[in-house]
């Protein structure tokens, strides 16, 4: 007798249609994992942009007007996602806001605004 050895079409045909279910399931599930890493580094450097205003306060007796005056540079994995921008007055109290706005057209595109105050108050707080 002279067996043939090796799979049948239609166990092959299973194998592919399991594969194409799990990668079905697992595909959106990763796109929001990356857009949730990508808000929790956004959300990293705005808080260190709020240390280094911080320190600008305790250094000049006031809060920096542009965060090119901080010594404070984006990670990579901000760049391109985020747009983040500065807003400070003078007093008194001298405060400041800092608010990251998604890029349009980029994986971000469909998540919100953030923002942090000098009175360390976050928006929106269920993202934070």
């Amino acid at each position: 007798m002279n067996r043939h050895r090796g799979f049948t079409l239609i166990e092959l045909m299973v194998t592919v249609a399991i594969i194409g279910v799990l990668a079905a399931v697992a595909y959106p599930a990763y796109g929001n994992y990356l857009v949730r890493g990508d808000r929790a580094a956004a959300q990293a450097y705005m808080m260190e942009l709020a240390q280094a205003q911080s320190q600008y306060l305790a250094d000049n007796r006031g809060y920096a007007s542009a965060i090119g005056d901080l010594d404070v540079t984006a990670p990579a994995a901000v760049a391109g996602k985020y747009t983040f921008r500065l807003a400070s007055s003078g007093g008194p109290p001298p405060t400041f806001e800092i608010t990251a706005t998604p890029v349009p057209g980029s994986r971000q595109a469909g998540d919100v605004t953030m923002t942090i105050n000098s009175s360390g108050v976050r928006a929106p707080s269920s993202k934070w």
